[in-house]
């Protein structure tokens, strides 16, 4: 799915809403990141060739055990090698295709590291490092993992503890289980304010809105 397709118009003005309100008492700034998928796991689609081309030849093998005259055409070794080869382009493409096959041939090892360099990347191109005092928080979900990372910049991080933050985690993701990302999102938005509040990053008169409010969005 396109992740344009995941919201509507007022999805993302609630989500937008949500950030301006969540700033408008602290001297912080808060970034949601969203992208459709953190890694595009060419070993997935290697895995899928060779779970086909083996899908294949046991078949064949089948055939030649226990129906010997319908498979009389398997003991061709140039047939029986092209009909792997296919197999194993037909896994591939299956594999390449379709997300829930592609996430069943991955471990959770992959999906883990691919979301976690996506989110340092995102990070970094957004400049969410770039505020006076260091005080920004970016919200990343990757919806083909279905993971949700919280960052938040050295002037917060040392200061906050890494539970509140696995809070966050855990809130937006019970939500998403339920179809209830926006919410889950305002929730988080709402509550990353409530938690620099209570830490005393209060908004001065001298502050000024350092990252734009608008929502980041990538497909790959």
């Amino acid at each position: 799915m396109s992740i344009q397709k995941r919201f509507s118009a007022s999805d993302l003005e609630r989500i937008k809403a949500a950030v301006r309100e969540g700033e408008s008492k602290i001297s912080g700034e808060i970034v949601p990141v969203f992208v459709e998928r953190s890694g595009f796991y060419s070993i997935a689609n290697f895995r899928g060739a060779i779970l086909g081309a083996s899908l294949l030849f046991l078949a064949a093998i089948f055939m030649d055990r226990y129906a010997p005259d319908l498979a009389a055409y398997d003991r061709d070794p140039l047939f029986l090698f092209m009909a792997v080869v296919a197999g194993g382009l037909v896994g591939a493409a299956l594999v390449n295709y379709i997300e829930p096959l592609k996430k069943l041939v991955l471990n959770q090892t992959h999906l883990d590291q691919a979301t976690r360099k996506r989110a340092e990347s995102a990070f970094l191109a957004e400049e969410v490092f770039n505020t006076r005092h260091r005080t920004g928080i970016m919200i990343f979900i990757s919806f083909f993992e279905r993971e949700v990372i919280v960052m938040a910049d050295r002037g917060i991080s040392k200061v906050v503890e890494q539970k509140e933050w696995d809070n966050l985690v855990r809130g937006i993701t019970s939500h998403m289980k339920q179809g209830k990302v926006v919410e889950g999102i305002e929730a988080a938005i709402k509550r990353c304010g409530e938690i620099l509040l209570e830490k005393g990053f209060v908004q001065t008169p001298d502050d000024i809105n350092e990252l734009r409010d608008d929502l980041r969005m990538e497909e790959n």
